[in-house]
């Protein structure tokens, strides 16, 4: 059997959806890459400028290497929501897809070396200094999209995607499966923060799924009140895409993690270290930190007020051990309190903030409660 189309089968039978090879070379987009990164719009991801030339080309990744063997795996599944009403993306929600696809591609590695008589290196998953997307498109398993991600007919866009680099110099498989964007502009037009700044360049300064789960500090006050319920990630733009609305429900490949399915952002704000050490055991929502997980879980309390936020966001402002989460908590209190449905709980609100802005450790941390009680920005 032609080797191709044999570690197509094997990548098929290993459990991956899509599969397609694209030459070990430089992606077609890598200008377009290089163009981003000097304009800044890589925001705090500096490991992407770091690696600016192993991303340009990848063949830096494995002198041996001459093909690329993309793989995807589709997730789709209905939208997420813990108790309380605060949003997850839906990649999130059940197990880990690095650990997940990671585990799959060594599979097939293996396969790829005992049944096709392939030479199969390293896997890539997300993490490594692979344009992943672009390279994907290239090998004709999607096509890209207006919000940058990659679109399938049968999946929209919600697979993830993976890489096997191979030592054989395979034929490239470039139709991609038929469909486009068109005119449609959906994506573009309900982004809560205005993060694209034209079609197929995302602004990650201005994205809900950066700061929530890439930014270690403190998010953007100007931007906070458009997370509305996004605690982790954003799908927004995935989920108005009308090639998503028929994909198949494929919750049960990656189930829902036991802190996704009794979780609340009031629990969450509550984290000691140890205890979201313990809880978010291969999970995703590990990624961005106790802090910073607590950080959004204040700022969507302060999006959707209610009685039982703005006391757990009174205890944060005295209590939480970090500076980002007690700051966060102040602005999400002062915007909280703005909603109490009684004169009674706003003034116990602004009261509590008030003695924070005066008896707070941190000097910036006591100066941006200040400006919260003002109103200010």
């Amino acid at each position: 059997m032609d080797p191709r189309q044999r570690a197509l089968e094997l990548a098929r039978e290993v459990g991956f959806d899509l599969a397609g090879v694209a030459p070990l070379a430089p992606p077609p987009d890598a200008a377009r890459f290089d163009a981003w990164l000097d304009a800044g719009r890589h925001a705090g991801l500096d490991y992407l400028e770091r690696n600016r030339d192993r991303i340009a080309d990848p063949r830096a990744l494995d002198p041996r290497g001459k093909s690329l063997l993309v793989v995807g795996l589709a997730h789709s599944r209905a939208p997420v929501a813990l108790a309380d009403g605060a949003r997850v993306a839906r990649y999130a929600a059940g197990r880990d897809y690095h650990n997940v696809v990671g585990r799959m591609l060594r599979k097939l590695a293996r396969r790829l070396r005992e049944d096709a008589g392939l030479r199969a290196g390293r896997g890539v998953v997300d993490a490594g200094p692979v344009l992943e997307r672009s390279h994907a498109a290239a090998a004709g398993v999607g096509f890209p999209s207006k919000a940058t991600n990659l679109l399938h007919p049968r999946f929209g866009p919600w697979f993830f995607l993976g890489e096997l680099i191979l030592e054989d110099e395979l034929e490239p498989t470039p139709t991609p499966p038929a469909g486009s964007c068109g005119t449609c502009t959906a994506c573009l037009d309900a982004c809560p923060t205005d993060a694209f700044d034209a079609p197929g360049v995302l602004d990650a300064r201005r994205c809900i799924s950066y700061h929530t789960i890439e930014n270690r500090g403190e998010v953007p006050r100007e931007l906070r009140a458009s997370f509305g319920e996004w605690l982790f990630g954003c799908d927004v733009c995935s989920e108005v895409c009308p090639w998503g609305h028929d994909a198949p429900d494929l919750a049960e490949r990656f189930g829902v993690h036991d802190e996704v399915a009794g979780g609340s952002a009031v629990r969450w704000l509550e984290l000691d270290e140890g205890t979201f050490a313990e809880r978010f055991v291969g999970s995703p929502l590990k990624r961005p930190r106790r802090a910073g997980l607590a950080r959004n879980a204040a700022i969507v309390l302060g999006n959707r007020p209610t009685a039982a936020g703005r006391e757990v966001l009174l205890r944060a402002l005295s209590f939480d051990p970090s500076p980002l989460v007690r700051e966060t908590a102040g602005w999400a209190l002062a915007r909280a309190a703005d909603a109490a449905p009684s004169a009674a709980a706003a003034a116990r609100a602004r009261d509590g903030l008030a003695r924070a802005a005066t008896a707070d450790p941190d000097d910036d941390v006591r100066a941006a409660h200040a400006r919260s009680l003002e109103g200010s920005p």
